[in-house]
């Protein structure tokens, strides 16, 4: 579990985060949402490192990263997976060599070895037989498998994902959602989600965590989000003209 208190950051003097607590389980798919300039990327960036708070906590399965050692920071590195918006593949790299990369900055195994938990990976996300193709080679949805794998190779118990639908046309993204939730589920990753996709927070949104201006303006499930009166909520979710008529066959219904 992922335990969030109380957490301040700024730039420059101009405060981003102010004051957040939440927190995010294991096997459960959570999803941070928010206008731009929310707060919800310097959020991810705090909690997988890149940012230091400079008031409050972020706790890994009660460990307070703050407070890591050198060694300790190191260990929880190789607890990590990253899914980032364009896939940040290796151009030059194959498929094989992309997910193998964390394998060999980190793990002590024989050749046989990672090659076999490659393998591995890349049959999880339907990619069977791509060790040797290129990116340049691969569709978006593709890219993004491979991106997942890569993340997964080292069974970590984190999984951060930056906008993983971004760029995908709607009917990939569902796949790619759906992916996510059931490597979630499988392995009881902790599962983190910065986007902005309205039909992921619907689809696979387990939980969901509303920033408006730095800070928790509302969290809850994809099913409560259609109780909630809360104002900023409404407004961000049914900008559009389906989720508006979502909200309203749910309220009709209701009151039936």
């Amino acid at each position: 579990m992922i335990d969030v208190k109380n957490l301040h950051k700024g730039f420059g003097g101009v405060q981003v985060l102010k004051g957040i607590t939440t927190n995010f389980h294991p096997g459960k798919t959570s999803l941070i949402i928010g206008q731009s300039g929310s707060g919800k990327t310097v959020f991810l960036k705090s909690l997988i490192g890149l940012h230091t708070p400079e008031e409050g906590t972020i706790s890994f399965d009660g460990r307070v990263s703050t407070n890591f050692t050198n060694e300790e920071r190191r260990q929880w590195r190789q607890e990590i997976g990253m899914v980032f918006q364009g896939s940040a593949l290796f151009d030059s790299q194959t498929v094989e060599e992309n997910v193998m990369f964390p394998l060999k900055m980190f793990k002590k195994q024989s050749q046989k070895e990672m090659l076999e938990r490659v393998n591995f990976v890349l049959d999880r996300v339907n990619l069977t037989n791509s060790n040797k193709k290129f990116p340049a080679e691969l569709s978006g949805g593709m890219q993004k498998r491979v991106a997942i794998a890569r993340a997964i190779v080292m069974n970590p118990k984190y999984l951060f994902c930056d906008e993983p639908n971004s760029g995908l046309d709607p009917q990939t993204a569902i796949v790619i959602d759906k992916l996510i939730q059931e490597i979630t589920d499988e392995y009881q990753i902790t599962t983190v989600i910065n986007t902005h996709d309205m039909n992921s927070v619907m689809e696979i949104g387990e939980k969901i965590v509303f920033l408006k201006d730095g800070r928790k303006a509302w969290e809850g499930s994809s099913n409560e989000i259609f109780k909630t009166d809360n104002e900023a909520v409404v407004s961000f979710v049914y900008s559009s003209n389906l989720f508006k008529k979502v909200r309203e066959a749910y309220l009709n219904e209701k009151n039936l």
